[in-house]
């Protein structure tokens, strides 16, 4: 039988059957022939139903590696447009049975590629603020965004942010508060590096930075909740 799919835009064949060569499965999911806007199938791409969680924007794979293996009875999708980080995190990622990796754009896979109801949790860890007041409207979190996300999101599910960027968190914080499916909780109860409250993740190649810079980390949390009629 034929593939039905072709490795995804910007990923040269040949690494695509290098990595099947080498493992048993690559990490990368492959693009449809027919339609970019024809739903994931979750079950075919990682060969099991288990609770799914995105990276959105993961760089070059080591914060979703590292997590799927501490958690290795949920399923990890990583997203990243940018190849070279893109063939970074397929090379951390090979190996890791419960990763898979999408090259591309996190807001339109979000949109139009994850089927409704099919994600426990997402990340957006240190999304570019466009600090610039021009460049506002580059920012990934819009009201728009978040609406695509809450159609992802399993009920109670949840969007965990990063940002060294105070502004740009206030921001989030109003476009969040503005849209009736999501509770925003406060920083200080969604850091996960506070003990007490039993959220330890993996440092991204960002924290890892700014930590080491000490410049403040501001988290947000956003969690689907019925709107009340």
């Amino acid at each position: 039988m034929e593939p039905r799919f072709n490795f995804l835009l910007g990923v040269p064949a040949g690494e695509a059957t290098s990595s099947h060569c080498k493992h048993v499965c690559s990490p990368l999911i492959p693009q449809s022939t027919d339609s970019l806007i024809d739903r994931l199938d979750l079950e075919e791409i990682f060969g099991r139903n288990a609770p799914l969680h995105v990276d959105l924007g993961c760089g070059d794979g080591s914060f979703i590696c590292e997590l799927a293996q501490r958690v290795p009875e949920k399923n990890f999708l990583g997203i990243e447009r940018l190849l070279g980080r893109i063939r970074s995190a397929a090379r951390k990622a090979a190996g890791i049975p419960n990763v898979r990796l999408l090259r591309m754009e996190s807001s339109y896979a979000v949109r139009y590629l994850l089927p409704a109801g099919s994600v426990e949790e997402f990340y957006l860890l240190f999304p570019d603020p466009w600090p610039k007041r021009r460049h506002w409207e580059r920012r990934i979190v819009t009201g728009d965004f978040l609406c695509a996300i809450n159609q992802a999101l399993v009920g109670n599910g949840t969007l965990r942010i990063a940002t060294d960027h105070p502004d740009y968190l206030e921001k989030i914080q109003e476009t969040a508060r503005a849209n009736p499916h999501f509770a925003v909780i406060e920083p200080a109860d969604a850091d996960p590096f506070d003990l007490c409250s039993g959220q330890v993740l993996p440092l991204t190649k960002f924290e890892r930075k700014f930590r080491a810079e000490g410049a403040p980390i501001h988290w947000l949390e956003l969690r689907k909740v019925s709107p009340v009629r």
